[in-house]
């Protein structure tokens, strides 16, 4: 049967897609060769997924494979006015005015056309893919307006051996979980078999029978190389999830032609035979076949538009490759962290409604209490201010998570606001920033902070990085709370007593938070949650689970850590804002966190019995760190003591003598106090390598040479 006109229309606009896509990979190789391009994993054997272009809506969020640029440029083409075949030569040869990442890599992107930049990673953007799908029902059950219609789809397309990565894994999982439970999960995960992984050939038929047994997502199949077929396919598949609300999984057969990059060379593992075998499934090849089969183009108009888009992007890249590219350090970083307000604030909530929520509690709102009450009422505060916000992870809901930090907030909100998520931690940060792609305000929490470990290129790779690889146009705010550090009586072992900040403090832009008491938690976790609002920014508020309870300071019942809540909502401890407890200019002691707390036993000490009254700083944020103002004042003090509760190695306190060396004038006489480079053991074995009270009066006397008896 012969082709349709609207049929005959639509297969040569795709065609047109894959020549183009063809074309401009080809074109990279050569600019490569002459030193104006600079990433050469390319898309030949994958125009097939210009198919996926064509049939997803302009809407459908897509968080794409890097093979995917035919999906692009097809889809570019559901809104006038785009300039691809340009768009995508500036981001080949890194230049400046790139309109995605700004010439900081080599992505496939989007604001306008609804594709975050991804770069070649492998499976990490697969679950937040599935937050952003269950962002859709969220956002409808919450009487919200998102960046998404509600009958939207997301798009997910990786590679054959990336769905044996562990995100990937996690992703499935995910999605397979949350639709078990019948909550909405209206996604596509498109798997573009090519039956290879740089060198290393997939099993036959492993993506087949891996996930056709799968009882929950809904698995389809198609010859990517075969534009009917897959047409067919991928619109049955959108359909399906469009309409039921429920994961596809969809095997996309195609091909990989040439290496995996310009550098690599591929009959250093492929035979000749298997390299002629994959060339014979050219899927451009197979099209111009089939097209002329159907007397829909022929043999000259076909060669016409090769030499057509040809001329075109040998004309277009004549004039990119004149583009300036990133000329500074300060342009490279100048999107590391989102400064624009990209929306209002909310107003506080106020009057019976405040009361209403808070119910009982209410009354005992003036009375001083530990930290973990304080952040309920806090989080209890923040969740009615802001409608978008959203708290989850593991037993938050009903349980009120293991330190009941979250009790009554399920109660309170309802089950679209607070709810459990499943054991992993991946699908926590991921469901995040998906769900941060939708307008929503995250505050997931990790149960301990061991267990970020798990996660965490979600935050390096993913969440810290959307900002610097989209000029700012796409953020995912958000603010991690974890309970962790050590101090907790023995509790735990390692995994629930971890003692390193390390993992955060080296990835830019990431705002870090430790508060050291109850009042300074809620007033500091307000400016997380306004900078992951307004800006989009990725915040981590680690709460010291020792100070959760802590009532007493120096004498049982003496509640002097104990606080009353601020219950004026316009209260807030800006970035970077460190307090000062004053005394006199001899010895200053700076600490954070569970070391705040033991320096401010020790002071009374160090008063009572050896006639010292040091200043104390407490940091509250270990990034950003006001180092200007830290410098002034420090140099106003002989002595300098460091109190770090973290291992000695990898610690704040490394970089803080780095700091005070290189900016304080006159320099202090500088000494640290640390705990061992140990794992925390069980029991009270735990306080022979944790800092102690008083080894910080022994480090006190020793830096002012003074002996102790």
């Amino acid at each position: 049967m012969k082709a349709t006109l609207n049929e005959a229309t639509r297969f040569v606009d795709i065609f047109e897609s894959q020549i183009i896509s063809r074309l401009l990979d080809l074109k990279a190789r050569k600019l490569r060769a002459e030193g104006k391009s600079f990433y050469t994993i390319g898309s030949c054997g994958h125009e097939g997924m210009a198919v996926v272009g064509e049939v997803a809506r302009l809407t459908d969020l897509a968080f794409l494979h890097y093979r995917d640029s035919a999906f692009l440029i097809q889809r570019s083409k559901k809104l006038p006015g785009q300039t691809i075949i340009h768009d995508l030569l500036l981001s080949f040869c890194a230049r400046a005015d790139e309109p995605i990442s700004g010439g900081r890599h080599k992505v496939l992107g989007s604001k306008k056309l609804f594709v975050p930049p991804q770069t070649s990673t492998i499976a990490s953007h697969l679950p937040k893919a599935v937050g952003a799908a269950l962002s859709l029902q969220k956002v409808k059950k919450l009487g919200l307006h998102g960046e998404l219609p509600d009958d939207s789809v997301i798009v997910c397309s990786f590679g054959d051996a990336s769905l044996n990565h562990a995100s990937a894994q996690v992703a499935l999982n995910t999605a397979g979980w949350l639709s078990y439970q019948n909550i909405p999960m209206p996604i596509v995960f498109i798997c573009e078999d090519n039956g290879i992984g740089i060198s290393v050939k997939t099993p036959q038929d492993w993506v087949r029978n891996s996930q056709k047994s799968q009882q929950i997502l809904k698995y389809f199949e198609c010859d990517g190389l075969n534009l009917s077929d897959s047409l067919s396919m991928m619109k049955n598949a959108f359909d399906y999830a469009r309409t039921l609300r429920r994961p596809v999984f969809v095997r996309f057969k195609t091909v990989r032609l040439m290496g995996h990059a310009g550098s690599d060379i591929e009959t250093v593992y492929l035979s000749s035979q298997e390299i002629k075998e994959n060339e014979s499934r050219d899927p451009l090849l197979l099209t111009a076949r089939h097209l002329v089969k159907e007397e829909i183009l022929s043999e000259f108009q076909i060669q016409e538009m090769f030499r057509h888009f040809s001329e075109r992007i040998d004309r277009v890249a004549e004039v990119v490759t004149n583009h300036r590219p990133l000329a500074c350090a300060p342009e490279i970083m100048s999107t590391i962290v989102p400064e624009e307000v990209k929306r209002e604030m909310p107003d506080p909530p106020h009057g019976n409604r405040r009361e209403e929520i808070f119910g009982n509690e209410w009354k005992q709102i003036s009375v001083k209490q530990n930290m973990a009450k304080l952040i309920n009422w806090g989080l209890t505060d923040l969740l009615l201010q802001y409608k978008e916000a959203v708290i989850f992870g593991e037993d938050v809901a009903k349980k009120g998570g293991v330190y009941h930090v979250t009790a009554n907030l399920e109660k309170r909100f309802g089950k679209n606001k607070v709810f459990n998520s499943l054991l992993d931690e991946t699908s926590i940060l991921g469901a995040a920033i998906g769900m941060a792609h939708n307008k929503l305000l995250p505050i997931p929490e990790i149960q301990f902070l061991a267990y970020v470990h798990n996660a965490e290129d979600q935050l390096r790779g993913e969440a810290a990085t959307l900002s610097f690889f989209s000029n700012s146009q796409f953020t995912n705010g958000m603010v991690i709370r974890i309970a962790g550090l050590g101090y907790q009586k023995g509790f735990g072992g390692h995994f629930h007593n971890d003692n390193s900040l390390a993992v955060f403090r080296d990835i830019p832009g990431v705002v870090i938070a430790v508060p050291s008491n109850g009042r300074d938690a809620v007033l500091m976790m307000r400016s997380c949650v306004r900078e992951a609002y307004e800006k989009g920014r990725v915040c981590v508020f680690i709460e010291p689970i020792a100070l959760y309870p802590m009532r007493d300071l120096h004498d049982p019942g003496d509640n002097q850590w104990c606080m009353e809540y601020p219950v004026d909502l316009s209260d807030s401890i800006p970035l970077g804002d460190f307090s000062i407890s004053q005394g006199d200019k001899e010895l200053c002691i700076l600490s954070y966190g569970n070391g705040f707390y033991l320096t401010s036993q020790a002071k009374k000490i160090l008063n009572e019995q050896h006639e010292l009254c040091p200043t104390l700083i407490d940091l509250r944020w270990l990034s950003p760190i006001d180092e200007k103002r830290l410098c002034n004042i420090l140099s106003q003090f002989k002595h300098v003591l460091i109190v770090e509760e973290c291992r000695k190695t990898g610690s704040l306190s490394e970089g803080l003598m780095a700091m005070m060396l290189e900016q304080c004038s006159p320099v202090p006489k500088i000494k640290r106090v640390c705990s061992r480079d140990s794992f925390i053991p069980l029991a009270d074995a735990a306080n022979l390598v944790l800092v102690q009270k008083e080894d910080i009066i022994k480090g006190a006397l020793a830096l002012l040479g003074k002996k102790h008896e």
